[in-house]
């Protein structure tokens, strides 16, 4: 059964989120485009989005001299979503890279997150 990219990154994703919703952990979601990379911080019960960060945000677009689908523009998010994260009073999050594989743009977001203070 030959199944496309996009349904097999999804069931990683499925199986990564399952792992973390039992551990009843707040989660930073990442989400990528060709064109841009989208970070959300969500509730432990997954009914609340507390802090999103993305390249499509004007400030953002400012601050980017080249496109939004860079490693740079993801380090720039990861540290955006880290402060947006401590403003709402989260210090440690699950990291769901929803099955992408960790390398690259998502790879230099987390890392900035790190940097900035979050824990995961």
């Amino acid at each position: 059964m030959a199944t496309s990219k996009k349904e097999q990154r999804l069931r990683r994703a499925r199986q990564t989120r399952a792992r973390i919703a039992l551990q009843g952990a707040v989660r930073l979601t990442v989400f990528r485009t060709n064109l841009h990379i989208y970070a959300s911080v969500i509730s432990g019960d997954g009914s609340k989005v507390l802090a999103t960060a993305s390249t499509a945000e004007k400030e953002v677009r400012e601050q980017l001299k080249a496109s939004g689908s860079n490693t740079a523009a993801a380090s720039l998010i990861g540290k955006r979503i880290a402060e947006k994260a401590k403003a709402a009073g989260v210090e440690k999050v699950a990291f769901d890279r929803a099955g992408y594989q960790y390398h690259g743009r998502v790879k230099a977001l987390a890392e900035a997150a790190r940097e900035a203070g979050l824990q995961f």
